[in-house]
């Protein structure tokens, strides 16, 4: 039998044992009344148990060993035996009620918590910081399980039923993500630690402010947070009139004079050098910085050139994307000096009438991001075409904007003048129903499974009405930069965050995931196949009207967001293996689908993926983000302009996949592979040296619609690998057809 590993309740792993098994039936047994089972049937049921655990091909948890027990004790028919089996474990979790917090916090500090391991792919729970960050958090949860959640979205949120996102943070009055309004605090003036800035005199300076901002928000929120470019791009002429006025000081005192021409040459020359300098900062400063959470901050960088004001914003907005990309696609050097793929700060371009066509003046803006995508898996792309159709406000106009992190949308909105607003806004939080939940446990029986439906949507609801209610009366004194100096608001000292969170301002967000599976498990067909769509699409027509159903009623803006899966995939997926075992198609992989996507096994092309998707991400207002699986690129830019163009032709909001990685032992500069340790657990390794200490090595995977690291759990890492190519060598010749 391999080497098999075991969760215990403090989330450590140790190897299994199948004599502490038997040892606890023989305990029971011997303590049973009446007829007891005989030794051996006692072996044959912990001998199941080792073989069921197996088959998993994961680290089972105590729990799930000991539902496993019962289910074969009852087989046997000895009833009493299990009746004694469930007072045991009945009296031993009243014990450890007392002291489960503690247990995990201890874990953490002496770092043999493996959930905590695997729970976020960018943070490493072996510094201090995230160790900081971490035991906060399990008070956190501890007290929302016991106090602050009513006790049945517990029991939902503990079942898989739904998931209750971010508890390690619910206890303060904390949201979730926001757009940052950094023309305001740039423009303004804002405070920072209780420190005045004022208007920046330069573009190098309001680029060091930016990250300022970015590293003090990221302290007082737990999501993404974005900025766009266009908001640094007034500075650049600041810095253009400084820059002549200094050289003109300099011929003055030098008695010189030059041409227009020259003196405008010279001055373009130090500006580029100045923009260089500017968004060097804040590439570095992003994945440098430490905040309070003990990891980089969560930073979307938007790029819009028609969000500029004018033509001359145009063009120099232009210059800071240019050199934004080149940056980026230069990467960042490891300890060892490699240049390497940094995660943040995701970046989004949007491909707009004047940068899609060749020809197009900003054309060659596109061909630089599309090779930068093909190393380094950045920018994302919007397209500004399908968005104005499907973001339009109540007066029929569309309108193209930034995401608040990797995926979640606002919803369209207008102020009190009727103006439309983006910038300052923010999400509440999220929570997220199971719908493979939902659809086995109907049955097949599409009528049940409606009825089921609409009682997770009340269990939703009510949980969402919990993270709104935790909101309100928070002082705007909790967090300064985002409520009192412009990140977000301008409210008083004192004043509560109320108003913000009612008519639009701010949404709550509805999340959905698996939908696959849920759709597959109900009729046995593919979202890929016509009566599969067909169902895929009115179960999210349903989630829109209940949103719509709840924002009408409550004057809140809930909204239907595609969840971005990550620790959750994994959590989800082990809920419904214990609820239904395993079942093909369905519950036997240890992930389940993000939100609508289809399956990451499927056999699919980039354009009919695309094309089928967008149909659901225009039902998705509230977030979602689509993707297509492709090899190294770097030699076919032509192939990436190609999937390129048909975004923007057809889905709002999309990503190309690419590897991206390397190996400090060897120096194998390439695509790291997953492989299935003698134990069975999946673990990366150096195709060149054989290395597997992820502590060595430099991977960089999409996983959620943002980059992650080799942390990640075990569900997430079996995703990754059964991941299918959508793009092959044969695709590419069509696309130079």
């Amino acid at each position: 039998m391999k080497d098999m590993r075991i969760i215990k309740r403090n989330s450590s792993e140790e190897p299994f044992n199948i004599e502490k098994i038997i040892n606890a039936i023989r305990k029971a047994n011997n303590a049973t009344e009446g007829s007891r089972i005989s030794e051996e049937q006692i072996m044959d049921i912990a001998g199941y148990v080792e073989y069921r655990c197996s088959k998993l091909d994961r680290a089972v948890s105590v729990e799930e060993i000991q539902d496993m027990v019962e289910d074969q004790i009852m087989a046997k028919g000895a009833f009493q035996l299990a009746k004694n089996y469930v007072r045991y474990r009945y009296t031993r979790s009243l014990i450890r009620s007392a002291n489960t917090t503690d247990n995990k916090i201890l874990s953490l500090i002496e770092c043999n918590n493996e959930e905590a391991k695997q729970e976020n792919s960018n943070k490493n729970p072996t510094v201090n910081s995230v160790q900081r960050d971490y035991m906060a958090g399990e008070v956190s949860r501890d007290l929302t399980r016991r106090i602050l959640l009513p006790q049945d979205i517990v029991e939902a949120h503990e079942k898989g039923l739904i998931h209750f996102h971010d508890a390690d943070y619910f206890a303060q009055h904390m949201h979730n993500c926001d757009l940052v309004n950094l023309e305001d605090m740039l423009q303004n003036g804002t405070v920072i630690s209780e420190t005045l800035i004022e208007k920046p005199h330069s573009f190098s300076t309001a680029c060091n402010i930016a990250t300022q901002i970015i590293a003090q928000v990221a302290s007082n929120q737990y999501g993404g947070q974005s900025i766009s470019l266009t908001h640094l791009a007034p500075f650049v002429q600041i810095s253009r009139e400084k820059i002549r006025r200094e050289f003109q000081a300099e011929l003055d005192e030098m008695g010189c004079q030059v041409s227009e021409e020259v003196m405008e040459k010279i001055v373009e020359e130090r500006l580029r050098k100045e923009i260089t300098k500017g968004v060097q900062t804040i590439q570095y400063q992003v994945v440098t910085l430490l905040t309070t959470n003990g990891q980089a901050p969560f930073v979307t960088v938007f790029m819009y050139l028609n969000e500029a004001k004018n033509e001359r914003e145009k063009k120099d907005l232009a210059m800071i994307i240019e050199e934004t990309l080149r940056q980026r696609y230069t990467g960042v050097k490891n300890e060892a000096g490699v240049w390497i793929t940094p995660a943040f700060p995701k970046l989004i371009y949007v491909l707009e009438e004047d940068n899609i066509h060749e020809g197009d003046p900003y054309y060659y803006l596109t061909e630089l991001a599309a090779k930068c995508t093909a190393k380094r898996m950045v920018p994302d792309y919007i397209s500004e075409k399908i968005m104005l159709q499907n973001k339009v406000d109540r007066n029929g106009e569309g309108h193209c904007y930034t995401c608040m992190g990797c995926r979640s949308f606002l919803t369209p909105y207008l102020d009190e003048n009727g103006q439309p607003k983006y910038y300052g806004r923010f999400n509440q939080g999220v929570v997220t129903v199971n719908l493979v939940d939902i659809g086995l446990s109907a049955n097949k029986d599409l009528d049940a499974f409606w009825k089921i439906f609409d009682e997770r949507m009340d269990i939703c609801h009510r949980a969402l009405r919990c993270r709104h209610e935790r909101l309100k009366g928070t002082l705007s004194d909790a967090a300064p930069i985002l409520w009192q100096y412009g990140a977000i608001s301008r409210l008083k000292k004192g004043e509560t965050i109320d108003k913000l969170l009612y008519g639009g301002y701010s949404t709550l967000s509805l999340g959905y995931a698996g939908l696959w599976e849920c759709v597959y498990s109900l009729i046995g067909k593919k979202l890929t196949e016509d009566e599969g769509k067909e169902l895929g699409l009115a179960i999210m027509k349903k989630l829109n009207e209940y949103c719509a159903k709840w924002k009408a009623e409550e004057r809140i803006d809930y909204s239907l967001y595609g969840t971005p899966l990550e620790s959750t995939t994994y959590k989800f997926a082990k809920c419904l293996q214990k609820r239904f075992g395993i079942i093909k198609g369905i519950t036997d992989r240890n992930y389940i689908t993000n939100s609508y996507h289809v399956h990451v096994t499927e056999e699919i092309d980039a354009f009919s993926k695309l094309k089928l998707e967008s149909q659901f991400q225009a039902l998705s207002p509230g977030g979602a983000i689509s993707y297509v699986e492709v090899p190294d690129m770097q030699q076919n830019i032509p192939a990436v302009m190609q999937v390129i163009r048909f975004i923007y032709d057809n889905i709002m909001y999309a990503e190309l996949n690419t590897k991206s990685d390397y190996c400090q032992v060897c120096g194998y500069n390439g695509e790291i592979q997953i492989v299935k340790a003698p134990n069975g657990k999946l673990i990366w390794q150096c195709p060149n040296c054989g290395n597997t200490d992820q502590n060595t090595m430099n991977v960089a995977r999409r996983t959620c619609g943002y980059i992650g690291t080799q942390f990640w759990n075990q569900g997430r890492t079996q995703e990754i690998k059964e991941r299918v190519l959508h793009l092959s060598s044969s695709t590419f010749q069509k696309t130079e057809a």
